[in-house]
């Protein structure tokens, strides 16, 4: 099964309700197994830049199956490659998170633009939570 984009605004709705309960302004991004984006979203307010680091984090968690923050070493996958082609400097940073179902990686939830990357990564978490319900 492949992330819908109704699932994928619902992540990205999710995790900017968590956002907003925790008082700050983040962008989220939600790309599926392959690397490909299905959904973005940036707060009013957050700086067009935190958009890229969003879809960073959630390539690599896609692409590697753990949080951005926990990937060491080299990652397998050519969306991967892209990230670390442009030069983003977030990717291995938390705030990225592996949407798993059934066992299977769907996708991966990407958060930036917080002061706390942990605050990032719990939006994720909230966001990817939301496909359980």
């Amino acid at each position: 099964m492949t992330l819908t984009l109704t699932e994928a605004n619902s992540i990205v709705k999710a995790a900017i309700a968590k956002a907003q309960e925790l008082n700050i302004i983040v962008s989220v991004a939600v790309c599926d197994a392959q690397g490909r984006i299905v959904a973005l979203n940036r707060m009013v307010g957050a700086f067009a830049e935190v958009d890229q680091f969003a879809v960073g984090k959630a390539i690599v968690s896609a692409g590697s199956g753990l949080p951005s923050g926990e990937v060491a070493g080299f990652v397998d996958h050519s969306r991967v490659d892209e990230v670390i082609g442009e030069g983003l400097p977030e990717y291995r940073v938390r705030g990225g998170l592996p949407i798993f179902r059934d066992g299977r990686i769907e996708g991966g939830c990407g958060v930036d633009g917080a002061s706390s990357h942990a605050q990032e990564e719990e939006c994720a978490r909230a966001g990817i939570a939301s496909l359980q319900r």
